[in-house]
């Protein structure tokens, strides 16, 4: 029998947050193992007594009972987090204080805690990412590794290390901490690059990884239902996700191609997606604050509302793509920017635009910077500039997905 997948990645974050809230940051593996043991215990009793109806419960359960056990083999011979130490001195507060812990109550702030330590700014923000799908989300070495195109090797020496890091803090991030308003702009950079990675990253299993946008968007919520965290900047990036990812159904056809966006069968849009979307945008709202998640979700929100590719308020587009150009200056932008030029004033327009881009050596090895180049010189009609573009691109294509899109450009000027 295997665990469902979805139950794992969101059981194992919230049991390893509320477990290194016991043991303490330095004592992470500690709480890793506990939580490993856990569900290895389930691999063998589910099988025979079946699925318990609450397996969360039973989970916690099996916990509970491994880490008493462990607490009261090693209190004397290793220090756990200071915030409980005390209380582990005596057996009469040992017990009930891992109850209190694991009761529920403030799991969702150990998640939240975790996540803020997770994002220290020590750790450059590719490990940052990898520690949240690791440690957060339950992502082995080998998914991470598959899903940042690196190996499995790096990406474990890369933990290793980051948890070391960690294990310098001895306790969970104090949301109450000062720093806790200049951590949040880290933590909201972390999510938005995990569900970008799942939405068009450089995966070379994927172009798609749905299950990397699940869990961006899972954890951004936690960032809602939190006084300190819920922002008007949380709610603009938890817009941009949900917006995005009501477009997840239609971004790959039937035979597993990528579909461009003007191309998409909008039918299949998720719509009550696109409706939370547009809820969380409006909140968004409040205050004086004025984020690139802002704009971007504004962007995808007047994509989300046209009915049909043809309704496009291009003109909007880019008057939210030149506002972004003020907030976050970057090559990308500019490129997609040059792209809504063309859309709305036609492709000699655009690839002025693109020719006029600043440090556009940092799109040369970026696949859709020469798929963009070589789409506008075909609608000028320039099959043979537009084939060199698309042969271009083809070389850089960072998995078989892209691969076969761009092939099918190409084969389109011949």
């Amino acid at each position: 029998m295997e665990l469902d997948d979805h139950l794992f990645r969101r059981e194992a974050g919230r049991m390893v947050a509320v477990l290194t809230r016991v043991f303490g940051l330095h004592n992470l593996a500690l709480a890793e193992d506990v939580v490993q043991d856990a569900f290895c215990r389930a691999l063998e009793v589910w099988p025979f007594s079946g699925v318990p109806e609450n397996p969360s419960a039973w989970l916690m359960a099996t916990a509970r009972h491994r880490v008493i056990d462990v607490l009261r083999r090693e209190r004397t011979a290793r220090t756990f987090a200071p915030e409980v130490g005390r209380l582990l001195e005596s057996e009469w507060t040992l017990v009930p204080m891992v109850d209190e812990i694991l009761a529920g109550a403030a799991i969702k702030d150990d998640l939240l805690r975790m996540m803020f330590s997770c994002c220290d700014p020590r750790l450059r923000e590719d490990v940052q990412v990898a520690l949240v799908l690791h440690i957060l989300c339950g992502f082995g070495c080998d998914e991470i590794a598959a899903a940042f195109f690196t190996t499995e090797a790096a990406t474990y020496k890369r933990m290793s290390r980051a948890k070391k890091v960690l294990a310098g803090s001895k306790q969970l991030f104090d949301l109450s901490n000062a720093d806790c308003a200049a951590r949040l702009s880290t933590v909201q950079r972390v999510l938005y690059l995990l569900f970008n990675e799942g939405y068009h990253g450089a995966s070379a299993q994927s172009a798609v990884r749905a299950d990397l946008c699940r869990e961006a968007i899972r954890l951004v919520l936690l960032l809602l239902e939190h006084p300190l965290t819920a922002i008007p900047s949380s709610y603009a990036l938890a817009a941009l996700m949900h917006l995005h990812a009501a477009r997840l159904p239609s971004r790959l056809d039937a035979a597993g191609n990528l579909t461009p966006l003007v191309a998409q069968d909008r039918t299949r849009w998720d719509g009550a997606l696109v409706a939370r979307g547009l809820q969380l945008l409006n909140q968004a709202a409040s205050g004086s604050e004025l984020t690139d998640y802002h704009v971007e979700a504004a962007i995808a929100a007047v994509h989300a509302t046209a009915v049909h590719a043809e309704d496009t308020d291009w003109s909007r587009i880019v008057e939210l793509y030149d506002l972004l150009m003020t907030l976050r200056p970057s090559p990308v932008v500019a490129l997609n920017r040059a792209i809504a030029v063309a859309e709305r004033d036609g492709a000699e327009r655009g690839l002025e635009e693109i020719r006029a881009i600043a440090n556009a050596e940092c799109l040369i090895d970026y696949p859709f910077y020469h798929a963009a180049l070589g789409e506008l010189e075909h609608r000028c009609n320039r099959h043979a500039v537009a084939r060199q573009h698309f042969h271009a691109a083809l070389a850089r294509a960072r998995n078989a997905m892209e691969q076969r899109f761009l092939q099918q450009r190409l084969d389109a000027c011949a």
